[in-house]
């Protein structure tokens, strides 16, 4: 009973965090003129400059407000797991009860003046109250403390009464820890939230940190387990996190400092898919295994644009003892040279974010407007075909050996 009541709530976060990544995209696509800016200097750069403003701001309503957008699609996400009616009414609740929460007001002058925790500095509020608002508001459902209308009334007005009740509950609720994290604390819930997470959230950019994420990713693979999907409950949403504060850092002037980006983890160390396996996908192709030559050709395409499931569960990797070795532990060495090349200032560190699933390097130079760092992606893939090579060649003559016997065989029943 308790897995099934934690694991929606954990793929709702997941699902919500991950659903504002296009939104993030776009504020981080005005930080790309910022590196061209500072990459090639002189007129052009001083150009950049003078306009600066006109590329930051499309970031005021995309990533300088992502906490808003997360709150709706997590509590979107948690309404249609429990099936629960008018997902996007709950969404629209739990955007309200962000903005009650994350923004600071003039009671005086009656204006809003600091809406700062509105970006990544409210995104663990938008986990808690997206989550919470659904809860509460299912609760009141489940108990029929809702307001009911005759079945003649239209089903759309029907179910904006029913969910007045919990709406002005969870708004109660809200207001309530705003205003007791202002009058006492002087703060706004935000702030007290990052300020207790402040310890792990510095420790997540870390290069230990991102080894053992990619090592637990990869290990659960193995055992059938979408090793992506799982961690990233955990760790998208600091590295989500520093992304923005890497983007802010840019259109401020300043320089980036996080490593350990959304963008990072996709475009350097899951490279064409998890363990990043396109090398191993063209020897696969190339094999004189039939059977591994037609899964090859078949994941071939999805393989550059960084899709690898056929090859995952095809091959497969799944309790596999030949790719064991080479699919858990060369990703968390590609993970400690990269991690360390930009800790190193070799390779520059992420502006904010990129699109995903592109041709190895084109991310990674895209979320860095370094050409060093989409060698560095290029790389991590050839190395990881040299871990590859002497397994793979060892399955492969297992499966000539076992084509042969079936050859054998089935030449042996026709004589």
């Amino acid at each position: 009973m308790h897995r099934n009541w934690k694991q929606p709530l954990l793929q709702s976060v997941k699902d919500g965090v991950v659903a504002i990544i296009p939104i993030i995209i776009i504020g981080s696509f005005c930080m790309i003129p910022v590196g061209l800016g500072n990459l090639f200097g002189g007129g052009f750069g001083a150009w950049v400059n003078d306009h600066i403003l006109i590329f930051n701001f499309p970031t005021y309503f995309t990533t300088n407000i992502m906490s808003l957008f997360s709150a709706f699609f997590i509590a979107e996400s948690l309404a249609k797991r429990y099936e629960m009616k008018s997902p996007s009414m709950l969404g629209i609740m739990a955007m309200l009860c962000q903005v009650v929460l994350c923004v600071e007001v003039d009671a005086e002058n009656s204006m809003i003046f600091d809406i700062t925790s509105l970006g990544s500095e409210g995104l663990f509020v938008s986990i808690i109250f997206g989550l919470l608002v659904v809860e509460i508001t299912r609760m009141f459902v489940k108990h029929n403390w809702t307001i009911r209308m005759p079945d003649s009334v239209p089903p759309m007005v029907s179910e904006s009464f029913m969910s007045l009740i919990p709406f002005a509950v969870n708004v109660i609720l809200a207001v309530a820890v705003a205003l007791l994290c202002q009058t006492y604390a002087g703060t706004t819930f935000p702030k007290i939230i990052i300020s207790l997470l402040a310890p792990a959230i510095s420790s997540m950019d870390s290069v230990w940190a991102v080894a053992i994420i990619i090592f637990l990713t990869q290990l659960l693979w193995v055992f059938g387990l979408h090793g992506a999907a799982i961690t990233q409950s955990v760790w998208a949403p600091f590295a989500i996190t520093y992304a923005a504060e890497n983007a802010a850092a840019v259109a401020a002037g300043a320089t980036p400092e996080h490593i350990f980006t959304y963008g990072f983890y996709f475009g350097f160390l899951q490279v064409s898919g998890s363990g990043m396996t396109l090398l191993l996908v063209i020897m696969m192709c190339r094999s004189k295994a039939k059977s591994l030559s037609s899964i090859g050709k078949v994941g071939i395409v999805p393989s550059i644009f960084g899709i690898n499931e056929p090859i995952i569960f095809g091959l497969p990797m799944i309790m596999n003892p030949y790719m064991l070795v080479p699919f858990v532990l060369g990703p968390v060495i590609c993970a400690v040279i990269s991690y360390e090349a930009m800790a190193t200032g070799l390779v520059s560190l992420p502006l904010g974010e990129a699109p995903g699933f592109l041709p190895p390097g084109f991310q990674a130079f895209l979320l860095t407007m370094d050409w060093k760092a989409a060698v560095l992606a290029i790389f991590n893939v050839v190395l990881m075909g040299v871990f590859y090579y002497p397994f793979f060649k060892a399955m492969e003559a297992d499966e000539v050996r076992k084509e042969r016997e079936i050859e054998a065989q089935k030449e042996a029943q026709n004589a």
